[in-house]
């Protein structure tokens, strides 16, 4: 039998630096930055310290930057990137593919007209404004606001992180020379990132690689990357793309490859971000971030068949990727496949992952494939650990089980639930007011269609309903202008087609 000796550092009995060092490396942040401030109190200009005491101070607050976010009422209001105004279908994220595979009649699209995804992600739930109204608007008013701008996110977090503690003034920018900074490689590489992750001083930081980049004569790709991020965080889409370029060529990364396919995103060019995530597997073939790059990207312009295969590559290089596993079971739930759904979901349960929108869609799951006792208990688990906003989605779901076993009354009751926990929510208005008219409550019906329709715009149901109830009242104008609003939307709707060639017919005898 082997016994194995845990060794115990104490403070005193070593080096500090590198017991500062070791803290460090263990993410023992606050302890290490302890430890540097006794060496700097010593002796304020030991470089070791200030060296780590930065990089300490800089992994607190580090985020990926690679990372899709949300674009802000700044960015896009005043953007100045031109971009075709009638693009072909799969070219750009504002027209996606419309012949993706699953009809619109099967599975939920956002405002921009793509079909839901099983992960939620910044930017996947709405549609990217046009005008200062739709900017405002959001999904859900009544819980959420627009964000104000994506860049101010990093200066409230810089902030934060300054004002915490006595670090408010560890460096004063404004007293440095950033061109003599910039011949000292490594104090210049952790000052930068100081810069862009904790001040948010992007402009010192983009003087600062500048300076760096030259003393390097041109030759350092990790300085030309950090130009590129620079220029990309100041919204410079045109001058980062430059200098990644040049970075990837000089050294293949990939924070380069990321960060590439990111500024084509933004520039509504998902081509060629996918031809960069391709460039990318090229160099770095089991590389998980660059297989989902690829797929989110498919999954944005609506080609959902490619999205499905590089999913379940991801997977095969992933095993436990959380976003793969719960996008392709929200794909066989759509393909009217709840048995294999329901093996994916239960594989989430199974690494520890817990939350209503697991439950909810389990439940979802299991009342397709018939397992009704098991359906019951996860919508309750799932109403237990819901907040306000989940819990109007949940309850939408227990009343169209409830409609699905026929019981009006429950499905009734569920629609006002969800519809008092958040009052935008436009299905649960339609479906309420189909309930009140087969009751023969048409004057009510028209005003939850209505409310529907104002709260949720890009649903083609309400329009249909309202424009149904018009003609069986006689008001074919009306009704004419509804279903073609309809068929705008869902060009493939068979009742709207039904309806449009009807009111047609009776225009015509009058």
């Amino acid at each position: 039998q082997f016994f194995f000796f845990q060794f115990v550092f104490v403070a005193m009995d070593v080096d500090p630096l590198w017991y500062g060092h070791f803290l460090y490396r263990r993410r023992k942040y606050e302890e290490a930055i302890f430890v540097c401030d006794e060496l700097l109190h010593k002796n304020p200009y030991d470089k070791a310290a200030w060296y780590l005491k930065t990089r300490c101070l800089t992994e607190q607050v580090r985020i990926s930057e690679v990372e899709l976010e949300e674009e802000g009422l700044a960015e896009v209001m005043l953007d100045e990137n031109a971009v075709a105004s009638v693009p072909r279908p799969g070219t750009s994220f504002a027209r996606p593919m419309t012949n993706s595979g699953t009809s619109r009649g099967m599975r939920p699209v956002s405002k921009s007209g793509r079909p839901l995804s099983g992960f939620a992600r910044p930017g996947t739930q709405g549609a990217r404004p046009t005008t200062m109204e739709g900017a405002v608007k959001t999904a859900r008013t009544a819980t959420s606001r627009p964000v104000t701008s994506a860049s101010g996110r990093f200066v409230r977090l810089g902030t934060a992180s300054m004002s915490s503690g006595t670090d408010a003034l560890f460096i004063d920018v404004s007293k440095l020379d950033l061109r003599k900074y910039s011949s000292r490689p490594g104090l210049a590489r952790a000052l930068v990132l100081y810069l862009l992750h904790v001040t948010n001083d992007t402009r010192n930081a983009l003087d600062l690689a500048a300076h760096a980049t030259e003393a390097a004569k041109y030759n350092d790709w990790w300085w030309k990357a950090i130009l590129g991020f620079c220029y990309h965080r100041l919204n410079l889409f045109r001058d980062a793309e430059k200098q990644l370029k040049s970075s990837y060529r000089q050294q293949p990364s990939i924070f380069a490859c990321m960060l590439m396919a990111k500024v084509y995103i933004r520039l509504d060019q998902p081509q060629n971000a996918i031809e960069c995530y391709t460039e990318g597997l090229k160099h770095f073939p089991d590389e998980t971030c660059l297989h989902a790059g690829i797929a989110r990207v498919h999954q944005a312009i609506g080609d959902l068949s490619m999205s499905v295969i590089e999913y379940k590559k991801l997977l095969k290089v992933d095993s436990c990727d959380v976003e793969a596993i719960a996008s392709l079971a929200a794909d066989r739930f759509y393909e009217d496949q709840p048995e294999v759904a329901l093996i994916y979901y239960r594989r989430l349960l199974q690494m520890g992952i817990e939350s209503c929108e697991l439950y909810n869609n389990l439940g979802l799951s299991c009342f397709q494939a018939q397992q009704y006792d098991m359906a019951l208990g996860c919508f309750e688990r799932a109403l237990q650990i819901a907040d306000d906003e989940a819990l109007s989605e949940i309850w939408y779901n227990i009343a169209y089980i409830a409609l699905s076993l026929g019981d009006v009354r429950l499905a009734h009751e569920a629609l006002m639930l969800s519809i008092t926990c958040d009052d935008t929510h436009g299905e649960a208005f339609n479906n309420l007011g189909v309930i009140e008219q087969r009751q023969g409550n048409d004057s009510a019906a028209l005003g939850h269609f209505e409310t529907a329709t104002k709260h949720s715009p890009h649903t083609h149901e309400p329009l249909y309903n309202v424009a149904l109830i018009d003609y069986e009242e006689g008001n074919y104008a009306d009704a004419f202008m509804k279903v073609k609003r309809a068929l705008l939307l869902y060009p493939e709707h068979r009742p709207s087609l039904d309806l449009l060639a009807d009111i047609n017919a009776s225009l015509h005898e009058i």
